[in-house]
């Protein structure tokens, strides 16, 4: 046993979230100077190289399924960056949030047997929206191309969910994600080429934070945590990332928070302590690489 697998799963995720967020902050100083591809293409360069290094995965004897699996895998992970940054060029981020929320969650809803996850979902949604402010923007200024991007990058982190939890059990250790991080790559390089020109020493620094903080490192986490946990624990657990924001936006920006926000952060905790007693009961096995 590993020391991962002595870790809980929900601790791995609840790592992942605030990783994210880290890495979140710091890409807010490098879209502006690269674009949305160039960040993407950044993030994934480097996350792969890393990930290659430390993982150093078998390009050879794996079944054609388990390829379908990482090349998926792959689309999924670099269509999910591309569509959400998209967004935020057409909605606030708020809002795109909030949009791209619906992939997890209806993801947790479709998965649920029992009425109490039900329940759970419905108030970890009600939180994202009460988090996020989405209410407080009038529909007539929300950009439907902006709306149609969050809703496809909604619908490829539920595809990611899904992916990451089958590759984890079809490769050993962190090697189909690995493999699936070249395929993002390759897929989205034609997005950043023309951003080339304006990487200096300060940009590419920035790429390789980001690609630590909200790629290998998360993505890693997920991966392991989805061998023990069921997909419908982890989607609504995801509903903790806007409240890490708000309370990044604090902590670090001086945010003041609003009562609506902080109603929907204790929505969104009351959801996954919910989920998690119940996911404590019926947690399948873990899942092993052959």
């Amino acid at each position: 046993m590993t020391l991962a697998d002595r870790v809980p799963a929900p601790a791995l995720v609840l790592t992942g979230i605030v990783s994210v967020q880290l890495g979140g902050a710091l890409a807010q100083t490098l879209v502006p100077v690269v674009g949305a591809g160039g960040s993407v293409v950044l993030r994934l360069l480097f996350a792969t190289g890393l990930l290659l290094v430390l993982v150093r995965p078998r390009w050879r004897g794996h079944p054609p399924r388990a390829w379908a699996t990482v090349g998926a895998f792959g689309v999924a992970l670099g269509l999910m960056n591309f569509a959400f940054y998209g967004s935020l060029a057409h909605l606030p981020i708020g809002v795109a949030v909030t949009i791209e929320f619906v992939g997890p969650l209806a993801l947790a809803a479709s998965l649920s047997r029992r009425l109490l996850d039900g329940v759970a979902v419905l108030a970890a949604a009600a939180g994202v929206v009460l988090i996020s402010e989405a209410l407080a923007v009038p529909v007539a200024q929300l950009e439907w191309t902006g709306i149609l991007l969050a809703l496809t990058a909604g619908a490829f982190w539920a595809a990611y969910i899904v992916l990451s939890r089958r590759a984890g059990s079809q490769f050993p250790r962190l090697e189909g994600l690995a493999l699936a991080m070249v395929w993002a790559t390759v897929l989205m390089l034609p997005f950043g080429v023309a951003s080339v020109p304006t990487w200096t020493g300060a940009t590419v620094l920035k790429g390789l934070g980001i690609a630590v903080l909200s790629s290998a490192l998360p993505y890693s986490l997920e991966l392991l945590a989805l061998r023990r946990l069921r997909p419908q624990v982890f989607g609504v657990l995801l509903s903790l990332e806007p409240a890490c924001a708000a309370l990044a936006g604090l902590v670090v920006l001086g945010q003041r928070l609003a009562p609506g926000q902080v109603a929907g952060m204790a929505l969104v905790v009351a959801a996954s302590t919910l989920v998690l007693g119940l996911g404590a009961r019926g947690e399948p096995e873990a899942v092993t690489g052959t």
